[in-house]
């Protein structure tokens, strides 16, 4: 269902974005780079993570104007485990990190479980990342690898529920989810 929209001007150009009673959605942008990560990067990347080769089912850049490149895990238990040694990692690299749930074990509160890491950056995970989301959802939606509406576990390793809602609509890809409000104004032009 659509709600009333606004179009935000930002680096990667005009993105949408609406109101659906408590969710805030924007559109996910065009990707500009979308293609498997270098081999030599990962063997950065992968050490970095405590990750061994083999734990890797695939990696890719999904980057839409953050930077961020994915890496695909087998299942949400390899997600959570994960503790970076941070200084070991590509400084100022957004890596993102996701898994599918398995609806039996892990329940049916969401679909996969993503974590954000940007090392160097002052926050090195970040609990919720649209810009990440978006990205991963092109990625699974272009390769049939979810459905048209799914659910993104992320910040659970930080003691966080974040949850982010994706959502095919013909030609969009909406990302959203309850949002709280930190900072309330206006602007005069």
């Amino acid at each position: 269902p659509k709600g009333k929209e606004i179009i935000q001007q930002c680096g990667i150009g005009l993105v949408r974005i609406r109101r659906d009673s408590a969710q805030l959605a924007f559109t996910a942008p065009p990707l500009l780079r979308f293609e498997a990560v270098e081999a030599q990067l990962l063997g950065q990347i992968l050490p970095g993570l405590g990750l061994m080769p083999d734990a890797l089912m695939d990696a890719r850049w999904v980057d839409n104007g953050a930077g961020w490149l994915a890496l695909r895990l087998k299942d949400r238990a390899a997600v959570l485990a994960l503790q970076p040694d941070y200084a070991a990692l590509p400084q100022g690299l957004a890596i993102g990190v996701f898994a599918p749930w398995d609806a039996q074990r892990d329940g049916p509160d969401a679909q996969f479980e993503v974590r954000a890491f940007i090392p160097g950056d002052g926050m090195p995970e970040d609990p919720v990342t649209g810009s990440l989301n978006a990205g991963i959802a092109q990625w699974l939606l272009s390769e049939g690898l979810a459905p048209d509406r799914f659910v993104v576990s992320q910040g659970t390793a930080m003691g966080r529920q974040g949850r982010v809602h994706i959502q095919r609509s013909a030609q969009d890809i909406w990302v959203g989810g309850a949002v709280v409000t930190c900072v309330d104004g206006s602007l005069a032009f």
